[in-house]
This record gives structure tokens, C-alpha cells and sequence, in this order.
């Protein structure tokens, strides 16, 4: 994702919220100040390859108990925060997890020493988080991201939730076809916060097909509804 690109839809996403621009600017060069001191070198992710492979892109939401399948029969899968979790303890193997480190650190912890790659997400409100946890992390396994302007070693692959922004990392790496097993975007039982952001994630994702040139299925009956005023005219 070229941030030019992506600039006008965070820019819209921080309108939205009411979210400070600068805070996410001090958590990104907080996490960058860690990472240079750091001895050990981060992941290689230009290592990740999911070329022509079919991507779970998993989710944390209830209905991921019954789509394990989905996730087990798929090329590689890519967990959103706590679906790391709940998809290890069903047997299903996790290639990579995206964590803002809000929900279920110790997996994060737990899969870098496994050699399996966590994409640490900074924003302005895990300043604490990222100080605290990142440094119980094996480096080596640690691909960290920003949602503002990139600054090495962090990268910016597009997205907002943990969901969203596993898409768009599968879609960078070059996946083939995504499905999503875990998603529940009208789940009751969401904060109105939540709700809100997975309003987002839902035109994320419609963004993303479009681009793709692909049908997400999770997207069917809905795509009529989603408000897609601040997204780019293809």
C-alpha cells in the first residue's frame, strides 16, 4: 500500500473518531525508538509469500467456532488478535497474527518465540502496551506497523482494525483469494465503539475487493448499504 494512497481514507477514518493524528505519530516513533535500540533484527517481511495460495483472513468474532474449517482448509491463515488464540487451541495452525496488543498479548508473546510472525500495530492509544509486551517478544518475529506515515523499520500496509488491516497485509504479499472465516460485523455484543469500527473494517474490506477485483462473500447482501463516500473513486 502506497501511503499517498491510503492518506485521504485515514485521514477520513481520524475525522470519523475524532482521533488525534499526532498521538498516532508519537506511538509510531516511540515503537521505532524501541526497535532501533533493540540488539536483536526483526522479521524479514518480504519473507511473507502467499502467492497464488488461498488466505483465511480469521477473525476474533462468535462464529469463528464454526468456520475452523474454513481456516484449517485454507493455503496459510492470518489471525486477527484473539483468532491466533482460539484457532491454536482448536489445532489449527497460524501463519502469521495481527495484533494491536489489546486482546490476548500473551499469544503474541507466546507465537514469536514459535518463530511464527506478529505484526505489532502502534496507535495513540497502545502507547503502554507496545512498552510493555514488546520487549517479552522474540524481534526476530516481530514485523511492526503504524497506521500513520511509515518510518523504518515500521511499515504501512493500509487497514484500520486488526481484522482489516490481516487483508490488506494477505493482499500485499500477494494472496490469491481471501476468505474470512470469524466475522461477524452486526455481532450484538460489541461495544458502540466496536460497532463502529467494524463498520470501517466492512468498508475496508469493499475497498479492498474492488481493488482485488474480487467478491468477498462475507460482503454479500451488504454491499448495497455500505457507505462508501470516503473511499477512492476507481
Amino acid at each position: 500500500m502506497n501511503f499517498q494512497t491510503w492518506e485521504p481514507i485515514y485521514e477520513a477514518i481520524l475525522d470519523d473518531f475524532g482521533f488525534d493524528r499526532a498521538g498516532d505519530e508519537r506511538a509510531r516513533d516511540v515503537f521505532v525508538g524501541m526497535l532501533r535500540a533493540a540488539d536483536s533484527e526483526l522479521f524479514d517481511v518480504e519473507t511473507l509469500a502467499f502467492s497464488g495460495q488461498t488466505v483465511a483472513v480469521a477473525g476474533a468474532g462468535p462464529s469463528l467456532a464454526d468456520d475452523h474449517d474454513v481456516a484449517r482448509e485454507a493455503d496459510a491463515v492470518v489471525a486477527a488478535s484473539s483468532a491466533a488464540r482460539t484457532l491454536r487451541a482448536d489445532g489449527v495452525d497460524v501463519d502469521c497474527m495481527v495484533t494491536d496488543l489489546d486482546g490476548t498479548p500473551e499469544t503474541a508473546i507466546r507465537l514469536t518465540t514459535y518463530g511464527t510472525p506478529v505484526v505489532i500495530h502502534a496507535h495513540g492509544d497502545n502507547n503502554r502496551a507496545i512498552q510493555e509486551y514488546v520487549p517479552q517478544c522474540q524481534l526476530s518475529s516481530v514485523v511492526a506497523t503504524t497506521q500513520a506515515a511509515p518510518a523504518p523499520p515500521l511499515r504501512n500496509f493500509g487497514g484500520f482494525t486488526d481484522g482489516d488491516r490481516a487483508a490488506f497485509l494477505a493482499d500485499h504479499f500477494g494472496a490469491s483469494r481471501l476468505v474470512f472465516p470469524g466475522w461477524d460485523f452486526d455481532d450484538p455484543a460489541v461495544t458502540p465503539m466496536k460497532r463502529r469500527k467494524l463498520t470501517w473494517a466492512e468498508r475496508l474490506l469493499y475497498w479492498l475487493e474492488r481493488r482485488r477485483d474480487e467478491r468477498f462473500a462475507i460482503l454479500d447482501g451488504r454491499r448495497e448499504s455500505i457507505d462508501t463516500s470516503a473511499l477512492p473513486v476507481e
